[in-house]
């Protein structure tokens, strides 16, 4: 994974659940898989743990916890395949998502860049998309890169003495 600085988490992310009024009303976590490992392969994937993925985790996780051990289980295995770096697969996952106007391909995208994606292997994915779903998935791929660069940009501090816009 790549070491540069950490990037805040797009601010365009539904909020993160309120942990108390679920376990209040839905009820406690009660899955057996360990939710500190958990949050940290998205830690490690992403810089953060997703909004939706923190909803997941507590609702199925109280709910269906069985379930949610299941989904966990199938998720690890299918999104690490053994034939495919982390990269590869995010960036796959990128296009998969992209294609489908999914505002999870952010996810992906910045899953792929922390495993090492440059920019022009990004923008490549984008224009595969592009062949089978048009100018919204570029659209929508173009903006996701340039809201990645732009929390970079922040990141590294490199509008120290220039006004932000």
């Amino acid at each position: 994974m790549s070491e540069s600085p950490k990037p805040a988490p797009p601010k365009d992310l539904p909020p993160a659940p309120d942990k108390a009024a679920v376990e209040a009303l839905i009820g406690p976590y009660r899955a057996k898989t360990d939710r500190a490992d958990s949050d940290e392969l998205y830690k490690e994937l992403l810089g953060f743990v997703p909004p939706r993925i923190q909803a997941r985790v507590l609702v199925q996780g109280a709910l269906d916890p069985e379930g949610y051990d299941l989904t966990e289980q199938i998720r690890q295995h299918m999104m690490y395949p053994k034939c495919f770096d982390v990269k590869t697969a995010q960036l796959m996952l990128f296009g998969m998502l992209l294609t489908q106007l999914s505002d999870a391909a952010q996810l992906h995208a910045i899953g792929a860049r922390k495993a090492g994606a440059t920019w022009e292997e990004l923008n490549a994915v984008v224009g595969l998309c592009f062949l089978f779903r048009g100018l919204s998935a570029a659209n929508r791929g173009t903006e996701i890169i340039a809201g990645m660069a732009r929390r970079e940009y922040d990141a590294a501090d490199l509008r120290s003495g220039l006004e932000s816009d």
